[in-house]
């Protein structure tokens, strides 16, 4: 077992690559206190004829790989290219309307309607939806969107609302996705977020 919890980057890789050149090696266990070290020593076993499961355990990661002889390895990349692999971004969506834009309220509900089911196209980056004002009449009951919002919320997407929002439209009891929220909650997740889409 090799840890290297604790170990900046690129340290674990870099100790991966050595153990590997000690040679005679056909079964590899390491450990990592993150999920970037995780993905970069992956991909490195795999480019070198591992093949490789991860096993979660609290904080910590455990990579197990075991010699693959009919894998191609793949030595042109230095262990230097494994080593930047981080986290997904945190991207925060922030809708203040139930309406996308302004002029024509009907095509504005169209297109909110559209980019809240364009949304998984984010990918892993699409962190938190935040809805405030009116735009909490998109997680009500009877809305229009709802399903979409529902979907990203069961695929891992957090999602506030604004209880106080909620509230002013006599609204509470209808909600039906996403956590009631306040305005601590509300600059705090501004303030987490790598980058917030105001709509």
């Amino acid at each position: 077992m090799l840890d290297c919890r604790g170990l900046a980057c690129p340290q674990p890789v870099m100790r991966t690559k050595e153990l590997l050149d000690a040679g005679g090696v056909e079964t590899v266990e390491v450990m990592v206190d993150n999920k970037a070290a995780s993905i970069n020593v992956s991909r490195f076993l795999e480019s070198r004829g591992f093949s490789v499961q991860t096993r979660t355990g609290g904080e910590d990661f455990t990579i197990v790989a075991v010699w693959d002889s009919s894998k191609e390895i793949d030595e042109t990349e230095p262990p230097e290219a494994f080593t930047c692999a981080t986290d997904p971004a945190k991207l925060l969506v922030f809708i203040r309307s139930g309406t996308m834009g302004r002029g024509d309220d009907a095509l504005g509900r169209g297109l909110m309607k559209n980019f809240l089911l364009t949304l998984p196209e984010m990918g892993p980056d699409l962190w938190r939806i935040m809805f405030v004002n009116s735009g909490v009449k998109l997680c009500i009951e009877g809305a229009e969107a709802l399903e979409s919002i529902q979907k990203l919320e069961k695929s891992g997407v957090s999602v506030l609302v604004c209880g106080t929002c909620l509230t002013h439209f006599d609204l509470l009891e209808q909600k039906k996705v996403g956590e009631t929220t306040n305005m601590l909650d509300i600059v705090t997740s501004l303030q987490l977020a790598d980058k917030v889409i105001t709509i």
